[in-house]
């Protein structure tokens, strides 16, 4: 079946963030937003279809997950990842940040250290700090437009008694790169010598280009397996945010218990009765949508890095290895952090996600959110080359 991933639907008036609380008018023009991480495109049918069935029963009361639902999630990620989990590894959330949250208060105590690895997905910070911990920067090293970890910093840093916990991000948000075995080894087996917990966000691990492979840390090895928390949900690969389902594969008895009583004091053992039913729809008939979509992103990736390198060429886009997101290197323009913000917003009519607010790395940067049909990504792009080129 082919999917048309051209077609415009419009979320506006439909309680979306993206388009309906972003600042809708500049000058009498919209606003388009290519910020927060979700598609513009429809989900896999077959999800649409599941949905709407359930929601002709008319009664919405408690639920529970079944078999199916934990096979499809064993079964997708033996196919798509070659992992091969156990059914008592997964506990359900309503999100791979709230769960982030739980994890931080269940495995620390307040005034303990996370390292983060910035630029990083800015919700990070504030689960930390939330959650009375500091926050301990291992920030990647960009040579020739390249992100890399810096394993020696790690090395320093790891070493600090209250450091109990890292958050990896991988595939990384906002950076694009998908991580090599070779480097998760290196930070599993650095996180084992320190007794440091690897939290993963792997929640964009489906979303890959060609010539790279997503690698599940707990894949790895079977110590880095016993050492890490794995965070997954369908939300960014299928567009399913707002029906608040994630599933956080935890391998050793001890860590899942741990993280279960706690999830047990927050209340927040259950999650949303559609979302169940999208996460097993998607993972048992989404596998030929989400190629067709990879193939529609990787064109979009192309179309802006060629646009950009011909006709804006005060713009790097730093190329991405996975994720629907670009890296902007916009530092050319010489503008601080709000001012580009501005520039951006007033005279492109662009809505990007901020680069300072990935960490002070970030500066100079945009992150641009590129699923969306291909005509308004040209139309954005116009909009950019007016505003840049007209300085």
């Amino acid at each position: 079946m082919q999917y048309n991933f051209d077609q415009v639907v419009s979320r506006r008036d439909t309680h979306c963030v993206k388009w309906d609380f972003s600042k809708k008018q500049c000058e009498g023009k919209y606003i388009i937003p290519m910020s927060i991480a979700d598609m513009d495109f429809e989900t896999v049918p077959e999800v649409k279809k599941a949905i709407i069935q359930r929601a002709n029963q008319g009664i919405y009361g408690y639920t529970k997950v079944n078999e199916g639902y934990y096979e499809s999630i064993m079964n997708w990620m033996m196919k798509r990842h070659s992992w091969e989990l156990k059914k008592d590894w997964i506990v359900v959330s309503s999100g791979v940040v709230p769960a982030i949250n739980n994890i931080i208060k269940a495995f620390t105590h307040p005034g303990d250290k996370v390292i983060l690895q910035s630029p990083v997905y800015y919700p990070f910070y504030k689960a930390i700090v939330r959650n009375g911990c500091a926050i301990v920067d291992n920030p990647l090293k960009f040579v020739q437009g390249k992100y890399y970890m810096d394993f020696k910093d790690l090395e320093h840093k790891l070493k600090h008694p209250r450091v109990k916990l890292l958050i990896l991000c991988s595939p990384h948000n906002p950076v694009g790169r998908v991580w090599t075995g070779e480097e998760l080894r290196k930070l599993g087996e650095m996180c084992i010598k320190n007794n440091v917990l690897i939290v993963s966000d792997e929640i964009h691990s489906d979303l890959v280009y060609k010539n790279y492979k997503h690698i599940p840390l707990a894949a790895i090895s079977n110590d880095i397996r016993e050492n890490s928390i794995i965070c997954t949900a369908p939300s960014k690969t299928f567009n399913l945010a707002g029906l608040q389902v994630s599933n956080i594969i935890i391998p050793k008895d001890k860590l899942r218990r741990e993280y279960i009583i706690q999830l047990e004091n927050a209340a927040a053992l259950s999650i949303n009765l559609f979302g169940m039913i999208a996460c097993e729809t998607a993972y048992k008939y989404g596998e030929g949508w989400l190629d067709q979509l990879i193939d529609y992103l990787y064109e979009n990736k192309e179309v802006v890095k060629k646009y950009v390198g011909e006709r804006i060429p005060k713009l790097k886009i730093i190329e991405p290895e996975g994720t629907y997101l670009l890296w902007i290197d916009c530092r050319e323009l010489g503008m601080n952090g709000m001012e580009l913000k501005d520039f951006m917003l007033t005279r492109a009519k662009i809505q990007f996600n901020e680069g300072f607010t990935f960490g002070k790395s970030g500066e100079g940067f945009e992150r641009m959110n590129i699923a969306c049909p291909r005509d308004v990504l040209r139309e954005a792009l116009g909009r950019i080359e007016e505003a840049v080129n007209n300085l």
